[in-house]
């Protein structure tokens, strides 16, 4: 199966690529893909909301923060051409949910095992901190997305602002969130329909180059996801 946005939802994809409903998600995007890094001079940056990407029969969700300004809104793929795609593909990988470690651009032949990748924010922010009002905005989309994914049974949320933006969907309206912490590895089998969740510290470079997140730690993530695979 190839790493493309779900047929289902191609509809979806294109509405998302144009979607202009926070102006300044909007400007910055725009503006980071025409100053652009020195060593992406030469590049045209996608700087436009980034799809989620995946196999069409996925059981497990990957929810992020939302795009890199020089990785995702550059490549116009989720988590790829940057640190933390640099750190989760590699997992990804090992664990037999990639075909390949590297996840360059789009053209690099990546191919996804059962797994749908996407984030809370489609659009870069500035400073990486998109404000509640720009996730809530955007959460037509992946409610949108969760629907898409008939067969899913679990999501795996990189960092706390992913899981606070899941439960704050409607369809998760049903769970007590006082009830559910972030915190690495923990694990909630909500029942009633929905997807259990498993957390993780995200794989930015501020948690990989600090040992807050090891490549042990996050290889144990990803054993525990084919476990609960049923």
């Amino acid at each position: 199966m190839s790493a493309t946005f779900p047929f289902q939802t191609l509809e979806l994809s294109h509405a998302l690529v144009n979607c202009q409903r926070c102006p300044r998600l909007v400007a910055w995007r725009e503006e980071v893909g025409r100053v652009k890094r020195r060593a992406y001079l030469d590049e045209a940056y996608w700087a436009k909301p980034v799809p989620g990407f995946g196999t069409v029969d996925a059981r497990i969700m990957v929810l992020g923060l939302a795009p890199g300004a020089h990785g995702s809104n550059r490549t116009g793929r989720m988590f790829t051409g940057d640190a933390s795609g640099d750190f989760l593909f590699p997992a990804l990988h090992r664990a037999g949910f990639a075909n390949q470690a590297l996840a360059t651009g789009t053209n690099d032949g990546l191919v996804l095992n059962d797994l749908y990748i996407t984030s809370v924010c489609h659009c870069v922010p500035p400073a990486n901190k998109p404000t509640s009002e720009e996730i809530r905005n955007c959460s037509v989309w992946v409610e949108q997305e969760l629907a898409a994914l008939t067969r899913l049974q679990g999501i795996v949320l990189l960092g706390k602002i992913g899981l606070d933006g899941l439960l704050a969907l409607e369809s998760f309206k049903t769970v007590k969130k006082a009830e559910i912490k972030f915190g690495h590895g923990a694990f909630y089998a909500l029942g009633d329909g929905l997807p259990w969740l498993l957390c993780s510290y995200h794989p930015s470079r501020q948690n990989t180059q600090t040992g807050r997140l090891t490549e042990p730690m996050f290889d144990e993530i990803w054993s525990q996801v084919s476990l609960l695979l049923v």
